[in-house]
């Protein structure tokens, strides 16, 4: 199964929108059609696994210990934290990369951060 991301309410729309000029055929679903604004974050990684979405967020300080306690009782299809100050083009990259040579399962109960 190929990856497909779901971006936290936190992410720079500008990463999605990049990602999805240089790939149009990337299932990356926005926030805002998630419906993510103001969710907490135990309900979004919730949201994000029953879909089969990696969560892309920039929330360094919060959701790695979220992360950690969801999959305890839990399987989650994958967190990406990405560093707020690395460059758009570097992130966009990074996700093509991703998506490209890893698949969905890969994934499972793993977080990462970029750059990686």
């Amino acid at each position: 199964m190929s990856v497909r991301y779901q971006a936290d309410a936190d992410l720079n729309q500008a990463i999605v929108t990049g990602v999805l000029r240089r790939e149009p055929s990337i299932d990356f679903q926005t926030a805002f059609a998630a419906g993510l604004k103001g969710v907490k974050d135990p309900e979004v990684l919730k949201l994000a696994a029953q879909q089969g979405y990696i969560l892309v967020s920039h929330d360094r300080k919060t959701m790695p210990s979220e992360f950690a306690k969801f999959i305890t009782s839990n399987q989650s299809s994958g967190v990406i934290i990405v560093y707020r100050k690395l460059l758009i083009e570097v992130v966009i990259e990074e996700l093509l990369l991703i998506w490209a040579v890893s698949c969905a399962e890969e994934w499972i109960n793993r977080i990462a951060k970029l750059p990686l």
